[in-house]
């Protein structure tokens, strides 16, 4: 069995409490016996090792038991978290799921069958090995959802040595191989996982004081929207020991400010791809951009400025794209780096570079000087074609209280001009009412319209 060594290690657990949802307690002991209680429905819904199967739903205690049932089964996991019907329907299909479960809490379990033939060869390949696999969904540069396909045992290995137990947020979903690292992770070491029903600012932080959560693992979005509703000066966040962000750059401004407001809590730097899993890190300090990665299973080398990355815990390939390894097993992760020592600064995605009649603009370094600006809530920056200069810095702005567009203009360049190179200072400057972050949390880049 795969997980084995999960297993046995989460029975010595006992009567630590394993999730926390909904404000109640499941202990270690409850979460193995409704793991047991899933092989027995599993087993007379047929649903058995080798199959593709996806799992609807987050973080609730029957959600994470089915997971681990899942892997001890040696089924091929697809994690579905709040999805639209049409990417369901495309991800069920890509994936070849022959059983979706959606466990629900309380009442009989309702399994839906798909007539379905696992077809694709990585997954036929993992199948007739006898392993789990994990199936996660992301978008890439063209918007296209790409389906990665693991190993689950590769993903497992790196639980096996022991680390601190520690209460930890539950903040990225299951669908999200930093949700997947964060469940396994606290659970492996003993730790509780404390669940929210809702991702803004006050209910995470009231979590956090409620159940003296001792690490948040977040985005660099998530800690702006922090700093604007000023939450943390609403809840007793004394218990917090530990902030991670990941998933995007992170503005040196937005952590310098959360540097200041949350001066006790130490501020880690992650990485992780949903082809490589998560990497381990070390920041060179609690208020640096500067960040070592790597850890025992991964290799790193810069090739022209880009990281590349070879991880034992690789995907063995997307279901629904080529490969995107070199012939060595190197993975071109697009991400723009600065080099110091041992240590990185991400600048950014290649495909997000703004070109300026040849002069490169990284948007994380524009946005983070915007966002020091009285009145602007958030701002993402974005290149517009242009034919004279190739691209144009575009600026679109969410605002705390309306503003005429000229007055916000005007304030935007005068602020800019000393702190910004004159190309990088926005161009267009649009104001916009929508959210400008995804369900997961991250800086939405799209082509700009334009005010």
């Amino acid at each position: 069995m795969t997980a084995e060594w999960l297993r046995e290690r989460l029975r010595g657990w006992g009567n630590r409490p394993a999730v926390i949802w909904r404000d109640e307690e499941t202990t270690y002991a409850e979460f193995l016996t409704a793991t047991d209680a899933w092989h027995r429905e599993l087993d007379a819904a047929a649903v058995g090792a080798g199959q593709v199967v996806a799992l609807e739903g987050d973080y609730s205690p029957r959600a994470c038991a089915l997971l681990l049932a899942l892997i001890e089964r040696a089924a091929v996991v697809v994690p579905l978290s709040g999805v639209t019907a049409a990417e369901r329907a495309e991800f069920l299909d890509v994936a070849e799921v022959q059983a979706v479960v959606p466990p629900a809490h309380g009442g009989p379990q309702r399994i839906e069958r798909r007539a379905v033939s696992v077809a694709h060869l990585l997954t036929r390949a993992l199948i007739e090995r006898g392993e789990p696999g994990l199936v996660l969904f992301s978008s890439g540069a063209t918007g296209k959802n790409k389906a990665a396909l693991h190993g689950f045992a590769r993903l497992l290995e790196k639980f096996q040595r022991p680390r601190p137990a520690l209460r930890t947020l539950s903040f990225l979903l299951l669908d999200h191989i930093g949700g997947i690292n964060t469940l396994l992770h606290t659970l492996a070491n003993g730790g509780a996982v404390v669940t929210v029903v809702a991702r803004d600012p006050d209910t995470v932080c009231a979590a956090i004081a409620l159940h003296r959560v001792q690490l948040l693992p977040t985005s660099p979005t998530f800690l702006n929207l922090l700093l604007v509703s000023e939450a943390y000066q609403r809840h007793d966040l004394s218990s917090l020991e530990l902030v991670t962000y990941g998933t995007e750059v992170m503005p040196e401004s937005t952590l310098r400010r959360v540097r200041e407001v949350l001066p006790d809590v130490r501020l880690q730097q992650t990485y992780g791809l949903s082809e490589l899993g998560i990497l381990r890190s070390k920041s060179k300090e609690s208020g640096s951009l500067w960040v070592k990665v790597g850890g025992e299973g991964f290799e790193t080398k810069i090739v022209d400025g880009v990281l590349w990355i070879r991880a034992r815990s690789a995907m063995l390939g997307y279901l629904n794209a080529p490969s995107p390894f070199d012939d060595e097993g190197w993975f071109n992760t697009q991400d723009m780096v600065e080099v110091d020592g041992d240590y990185i600064r991400i600048l950014g995605r290649a495909t997000d570079i703004i070109n300026v009649g040849g002069q490169k603009v990284y948007p994380a370094e524009v946005e983070s000087v915007l966002q020091q600006l009285p009145n602007i809530r958030d701002v993402a920056v974005l290149g517009e074609k242009n034919a004279f200069t190739g691209q144009i810095v575009v600026a679109r702005v969410n605002l705390h209280a309306p503003e005429p567009l000229a007055t916000l203009r005007r304030r935007i360049r005068d602020y800019s001009r000393g702190k910004l190179a004159p190309y990088k200072i926005p161009v267009r400057i649009e104001i916009v009412d929508r959210p400008q972050f995804n369900a997961r949390f991250k800086k939405m880049r799209r082509a700009a319209g334009g005010v």
